[in-house]
């Protein structure tokens, strides 16, 4: 089985996330100002794009590392493609 690197320190800030989540459920549910909505929207947002960045940075300083300094070109091609279709699918977003 294979071991992947922990993403513990991300909780806190998806905790928060989610709670932020909640008030925009209760915003709309209260019928609050559009601009309001879409700030908080917004906020959720770039929240999450932090936590994507973080979990990409390890992503990138532990598996693919491990894989480029390995001696397995099967894995390193792997890593790559796994790399490669990543950023297509960001890109689509």
């Amino acid at each position: 089985m294979k071991k992947y690197p922990t993403h513990e320190e991300n909780i806190v800030a998806l905790k928060r996330i989610e709670g932020q989540v909640r008030g925009i459920q209760r915003m709309i549910e209260e019928g609050k100002y559009c601009v309001d909505i879409l700030t908080q929207v917004h906020a959720v947002m770039g929240a999450l794009a932090k936590v994507e960045d973080k979990v990409l940075e390890k992503h990138l300083k532990t598996c693919v590392s491990k894989a480029v300094k390995g001696k397995s070109p099967k894995e390193r091609q792997e890593k790559f493609n796994e790399l490669m279709d990543l950023v297509q699918k960001f890109r689509k977003l």
